[in-house]
């Protein structure tokens, strides 16, 4: 690395920020250099972040620019401070999602998938993956994401594939895999069931139809939003305590259209406030149906095949599409006079799979499950106990809402794109698990599972697989338990409960404190628009983070979203938000062309502070605070305030006030400039490699360029000076400022141009200790040394915090006095009429008594904004030289 201070002026910038001129290339610099490869061999303490895969089928989204934007803000900056820093990228083979794609594809050149057969179909999986997968890996180039691109992996890959088999046969092995018939979501167009993550709930118009089962003193009348499922009814319940009906508990009542008798059963599950009280109970087709049908024993009848027909009900309604066939159902019941009532429309939340969009069924089906009771204690356990922490803490409430209350896990998928289950049924019942090392069973009659595993699963296991395991790899050695995982409190459940329960499980024989997948769980929220709502295509308020890339540059939309990132809260943002982004940008870029063309560089030694100025040792100062501050905030994962903090120094202390005070004390001696230079130097240091996690293509522009040296990527991360505060520098410097603002603020109310130079006399700056600063007042406030003859024509006197200054100010012909005149009476009579009105609307009862309490305070603060322009423009007027 080259650590010559070499001339900043022979390292020009250009003329002006292009983001798009430069992103790109740094980037695949930054990549050959392999300043973001990690060592697994190395002495450095290790910091390691796995990526939340992407599915091979996305693009890069807004709520991806925000999680990777913080993933890599945390990577950059730990390798700055001296850590082997490991962000691990990949993708998820989103078993479902490509499925579908594929499926679609196929109908399109009129071919069925099941017609190809299961071979020819995955290899056009994999086709389709080699040609179209994995779009959002070139995006993440965009957005600067500092990855091991050496460690990529993918969950269908070669080393995972072997993980998963491993962990499904020693889990199996354990008894905590079983199969059997339960309830799950499932999809009649996909012909699978899908996991919780992959139903999305709807509110859709339906309706609510009440039918009477039974006749006579004995009947009973039950309400439903889906009448095509009484035909799989076995019972109907009621609460043991509904006096209304005690005397046909344990009787039975004929199930109209099949026949079939049913009983009434007692259950506290029953809301008897509800409806008429009594419930139809349809245990395979509805999750609460299925739990009282295990409490009573009550057969549980499949009326709908994998397409969701109904079939198997010995009925006239067999074969006919379930929806078609909840009108036929509902009108065969009206010929027989037992629809009660009905209600249309009848709003209510309906699950629908985000794949194919289809309302999902609740069906009974034969699948696999993982037996999560001993998991979930285990990754419960390890929050209770400390080796894993939740921030922000109070999110752990719902960690523990979700993991102490976990159901068995269905992990199989009647799909063909996946890890395929390890099981094989032999010709005599036989059923094998069969590990990686191990060669399955052959022969006649043997055939493996044709289901695949819930893509869950193999994510579950990605903190460990993609490190090798199970064999014990250096990545493993060095890099598990990974330092933080960074991710959204909405896949809170879906995800981080089962990389806790996989990663214990499997390094169970590991000490408990590096059996955990993570130290730290770092939850952030959603992204949303500029008002607060959550984004959604049918909204119209989606964002492309690329096209904002495009138009502000990586760096303007890195910062955006790093500022609005408080630890578990959603984040809103907006265009007007990322073009302020860039402003700042253009900000810090002409701050530092303005140094370097003024000499900055960095210090050789260090700086004596005896011979600095007041200027130079508050900035450096405020410096150091930054420096510490950022560094408290980083640590909590305060990205926001710690964001805010590194903007305002940027504009306000160091561009707004240093570089003026700078240019002061460039025109006074050599001695004084090259002191500047250095301080300019050492401020910007600190300031772009502080600012580097957040905007690296700007800082790597312009830190390269100021320094000489090789990347700010692999610099040293800013550390305070420890020199202590100078309150007395810093005390002169807040009272220049003020000083400054003053006379600047009441220029400004005489009408004076902004470059309009008067000369003007200062009282009481010596007694104050200010005499050094005299220069910067007078060139920062635009007031010239009096002369002689001076005669002032206005004055101020500015209270600061040890005395008062006065300033006495020349204005005869400065000013247009007519101009001003009819100026100042226009925005008189404009307050007077704002008055008024103000006035009108408080003395008004019959307003004051219907108008919002918030709507009544805004009259008044407009009414006491009125009163004190009144008082301004009058004592302005009252000043004027008189004509």
């Amino acid at each position: 690395m080259t650590q010559t201070h070499a001339a900043a002026a022979n390292r020009e910038l250009p003329s002006t920020w292009n983001p798009a001129d430069v992103e790109a290339e740094l980037y695949e610099r930054w990549v050959a250099a392999e300043y973001f490869t990690a060592d697994a061999n190395s002495d450095k303490p290790p910091f390691s972040i796995v990526i939340p895969p992407p599915n091979v089928t996305g693009s890069l989204h807004i709520g991806h620019a925000f999680e990777h934007t913080l993933m890599d803000i945390l990577t950059r900056r730990r390798r700055m401070q001296g850590y082997e820093a490991l962000w691990l990228p990949g993708m998820d083979h989103a078993s479902i999602a490509v499925q579908a794609l594929v499926e679609k594809q196929l109908r399109e050149e009129g071919v069925d998938h099941r017609e190809l057969g299961r071979e020819k179909f995955l290899e056009r999986v994999w086709q389709w993956k080699e040609k179209h997968g994995g779009a959002i890996l070139s995006q993440m180039r965009r957005l600067g994401d500092s990855v091991d691109w050496s460690r990529e992996r993918f969950t269908m890959d070669d080393g995972l594939s072997r993980a998963v088999q491993t962990i499904f046969k020693n889990l199996y092995d354990d008894g905590l895999i079983y199969r059997a018939e339960r309830l799950v979501n499932w999809s009649p167009e996909m012909r699978t069931a899908i996991s919780d993550i992959e139903v999305e709930h709807k509110e859709v118009e339906g309706e609510l139809v009440s039918m009477r089962y039974g006749d006579g003193e004995n009947s009973i009348v039950v309400a439903t939003t889906r009448v095509e499922t009484m035909l799989g009814d076995t019972a109907i319940a009621v609460h043991p305590n509904d006096e209304r009906y005690r005397h046909v508990v344990g009787t039975e009542v004929e199930l109209p259209l099949t026949g079939r008798m049913i009983p009434i059963v007692p259950d506290e599950h029953v809301d008897p406030e509800f409806g008429t009280g009594a419930v139809k109970v349809t245990p395979a087709h509805d999750p609460n149906d299925f739990e009282i049908g295990k409490r009573h024993d009550l057969p549980m009848l499949t009326i709908m095949d994998e397409q969701g027909r109904i079939a198997h009900t010995g009925t006239r309604f067999d074969g006919m599409d379930r929806f078609e066939a909840r009108v036929a159902v509902r009108e065969a019941l009206r010929e027989q006079g037992r629809i009660v009532a009905e209600k249309r429309p009848y709003l209510h939340s309906v699950g629908h799979s985000s794949r194919s969009k289809e309302p999902i069924e609740p069906r009974l089906s034969l699948q696999w499950f993982v037996k999560v009771g001993p998991l979930a204690q285990a990754a419960g356990d390890a929050v209770r106990d400390g080796r894993v922490a939740v921030h922000p803490p109070e999110m752990a409430k719902r960690y523990f809402d979700w993991v102490d209350n976990l159901h068995d896990w269905a992990i199989s998928r009647q799909l063909w794109w996946g890890h395929r289950i390890p099981i094989w049924y032999g010709p005599n019942g036989e059923v094998v698990c069969v590990g990686p090392d191990e060669e399955p069973p052959s022969g006649d009659g043997w055939r493996q599972d044709e289901d695949v595993l819930d893509t869950w699963f193999s994510s579950g296991l990605w903190p460990f697989s993609t490190m090798g395991w199970p064999d014990e790899t250096p990545e493993l050695e060095k890099f598990y338990p990974t330092s933080v995982l960074v991710t959204g409190y909405d896949i809170l459940f879906f995800w981080v409960v089962r990389m806790m329960m996989m990663g214990l499980y499997a390094m169970k024989d590991r000490d408990p404190a590096r059996a955990i997948p993570f130290k730290t769980i770092a939850l952030h929220g959603m992204v949303r628009d500029a008002h607060g709502k959550k984004m959604s295509k049918s909204a119209g308020n989606t964002v492309d983070p690329l096209e904002w890339m495009d138009t502000y540059g990586t760096d303007a939309l890195r910062f955006t979203l790093a500022r609005g990132a408080n630890p578990g809260t959603d984040s809103p943002i907006s265009e007007e938000w990322v073009s302020a982004s860039r402003s700042f940008g253009t900000k810090l870029f002409n701050a530092t062309k303005f140094a370097m063309m003024n000499g900055a560089r960095l210090p050789e030694s260090t700086l004596d502070r005896a011979a600095l100025t007041d200027a130079d040792r508050w900035i450096l100062d405020r410096a150091d605070a930054l420096v510490s501050y950022v560094d408290e905030m980083m640590e909590d994962f305060q990205f926001a305030k710690a964001t805010e903090a590194l903007y305002h120094f940027t504009w306000d202390e160091f561009c707004d006030w240093y570089l003026e005070l700078s240019k002061v004390q460039f025109d006074g001696t050599e001695e004084r400039a090259e002191l500047t230079r250095q301080v300019l130097g050492q401020v910007l240091d600190t300031l772009l490699r502080l600012l580097h996690p957040t905007i690296p293509f700007l800082t790597e522009t312009l830190w390269t360029a100021l320094t000489g040296r090789e990347s700010v990527v692999i610099a040293d991360w800013p550390q305070a000076t420890g020199a202590g505060v100078d309150t007395g520098a810093a005390d002169r410097i807040a009272a220049t400022q003020k000083l400054i603002t003053e006379i600047r603020r009441f220029r400004s109310d005489q009408g004076l141009k902004p470059g309009q130079k008067v000369a003007a006399r200062l009282s009481g700056v010596s007694e104050l200790g200010l005499d050094a600063h005299v220069p910067a007042v007078r060139s920062l406030a635009k007031v010239t040394a009096p002369e002689d003859g001076f005669t002032s024509s206005a004055s101020i006197e500015v209270g600061l915090a040890e005395g008062t200054v006065t300033v006495e100010l020349d204005l005869s012909g400065a000013i247009d006095v007519e101009a001003e005149r009819k100026r100042l009476a226009k925005d008189l009579a404009a307050a007077e009429k704002e008055l008024t009105g103000a006035d009108k609307k408080l003395g008004n009862e019959s307003f004051l008594a219907k108008a919002p309490a918030e709507v009544v305070d805004k009259i008044k603060a407009r009414r006491e904004t009125a009163e004190a322009d009144i008082a301004r423009i009058t004592a302005r007027l009252e000043a004027l030289p008189q004509s």
